[in-house]
């Protein structure tokens, strides 16, 4: 374990065990004696503290750190797999980017939101605590933890796939109330390497489909942040020429992004952006065929140049606490329009409204990390009949903050050009004066209600009048 240079590993960490020991109520703590725990490591304060704490104060025998990779930044598994080498930390990384990729691609589908933006954070954490669980079980721990707070809804969805499993759940954050002025002289006293526990100004968490950014001033929802909170978008207006993409859809779901016109050095750069491509051409390809990587990826960066996708809003979590939430989420925005903008063209009004509700639906049980439930999977079922019509393309103009459907197009539409025009006199052959009768029936129950409730105040009226004579 790295340390400070006046103090041995033994010192450093009875030092460090006599302080949390003193410092902490360990009421909540299941001690055991020995065995493994697989810890959802970071690299960043609160998880490194854990390491530590399990074998201090919990009693465990080894630590087993696992970083999964749902599309983070590179610079955060170096500093995972710097920090695990600091702690002598056996560390597994997981590659789980595909498969969060296509669940992303399920909640465009399901035009998954929660009050008015694109899940993205509750959407990785299933599959980041089902990649977890893997490794434990492989590694033949005995608990899974996570340096989740009480206070969120993390905590929520990492429990719910490991309390599925035979192995034991543990939480040392928030079953010792830590607290981050704790959990830095913590830090100082063991020497561990967190760069004095001081992870700046603002919590980031970033994965392939959204960033979230909270903490500090933002806590205050009257601040208005500036531009620097800001990492996927650009200030819109900065980017003058618009861009013109086509999104292809199948079954609901993206097949495949192209590019119709627009700034020529923005679409370049985006597809720099594509990871798994040998050069511009290969990414184009991989964005043109639908690969979900690589469209998350490419619009992604081109979106984001026209600061397309940032929500700044007070946010409901499950726990009943009300937070200010900031996300950057160009890729989603874009995809979310298209999609429903080319539902809006093959299914029928009956659909659409059952489907909203579906849809509702499917996004709560998504946020609160749900989304292999019971009635997860019925709506998903659901889904997949009602989304087989929902093929064809939508074409969205990019501009100055802006993704907007400026065009769709299938040979599932609902839609007739020569019964919906103002220049044909007939309805495909049914005349406009058919729809008199209807005009009379429509809103009849209504003017019966509203004329017995008429009569009925003129009689109370009535009866109260009072006259000079009386």
């Amino acid at each position: 374990m790295t340390h400070n240079d006046d103090t041995t590993d033994d010192d450093a960490a009875a030092t460090g065990a006599q302080y949390a020991a003193d410092e902490l109520d360990t009421t909540h703590v299941s001690k055991v004696d020995g065995g493994t725990v697989a810890l959802a490591f970071s690299g960043g304060l609160d998880t490194t503290v854990c390491v530590p704490l399990l074998e201090d104060l919990y009693g465990y025998d080894e630590v087993v750190g696992v970083t999964v990779d749902v599309g983070q930044p590179d610079a955060e598994f170096v500093e995972a797999e710097e920090t695990a080498a600091a702690l002598d930390l056996e560390h597994y990384v997981v590659d789980a980017t595909e498969e969060f990729a296509d669940l992303c691609f399920d909640s465009v589908t399901a035009n998954a939101t929660y009050q008015g933006y694109p899940l993205g954070t509750a959407l990785a954490r299933p599959v980041i605590a089902e990649a977890i669980a893997d490794v434990a079980g492989d590694v033949g721990a005995d608990a899974v933890a996570h340096g989740c707070t009480g206070k969120g809804n993390d905590q929520l969805r990492f429990e719910a796939v490991w309390r599925d499993t035979d192995m034991a759940v543990v939480a040392p954050v928030r079953e010792l109330g830590l607290t981050r002025e704790f959990e830095q002289a913590y830090a100082a006293k063991l020497g561990l390497p967190v760069e004095g526990g001081n992870e700046g100004d603002w919590s980031v968490d970033t994965n392939l489909w959204s960033r979230s950014v909270e903490g500090k001033d933002l806590e205050d929802p009257a601040f208005v942040p500036g531009e620097e909170i800001y990492d996927w978008t650009t200030e819109p207006g900065q980017v003058t020429e618009p861009t013109l993409v086509q999104i292809g859809f199948a079954d609901g779901q993206p097949t495949g992004v192209s590019v119709l016109e627009g700034a020529e050095s923005v679409v370049e750069t985006a597809a720099e952006a594509v990871t798994d491509a040998a050069d511009a051409g290969e990414a184009k390809t991989a964005v043109g065929t639908g690969k979900p990587v690589a469209v998350i990826e490419f619009l992604n960066a081109l979106a984001g140049a026209y600061g397309v996708g940032r929500t700044d809003m007070m946010e409901d979590r499950m726990l009943g606490l009300k937070v200010r939430e900031n996300y950057e989420h160009p890729a989603a925005t874009v995809l979310h329009a298209a999609h429903e903008a080319l539902e809006g063209l093959v299914l029928t009004k009956d659909e659409r409204d059952f489907k909203a509700t579906v849809d509702d639906e499917w996004s709560q049980k998504a946020y609160e990390g749900l989304v292999h439930s019971p009635l997860s999977q019925a709506l998903d079922g659901f889904l997949d009949v009602v989304s087989e019509k929902t093929e064809g393309t939508a074409t969205v103009k990019l501009a100055a903050g802006q993704a907007r459907v400026v065009g769709r197009d299938s040979e599932h539409a609902v839609y007739s050009e020569s019964a919906a025009s103002f220049d044909t006199s007939t309805v495909d052959g049914i005349e406009q004066a058919d729809a008199t009768g209807v005009a009379k029936y429509h809103g009849f129950q209504d003017r019966l209600a509203n004329s017995a409730t008429s009569e009925t105040e003129d009689e109370e009226s009535t009866e109260t009048t009072v006259t000079a004579d009386d």
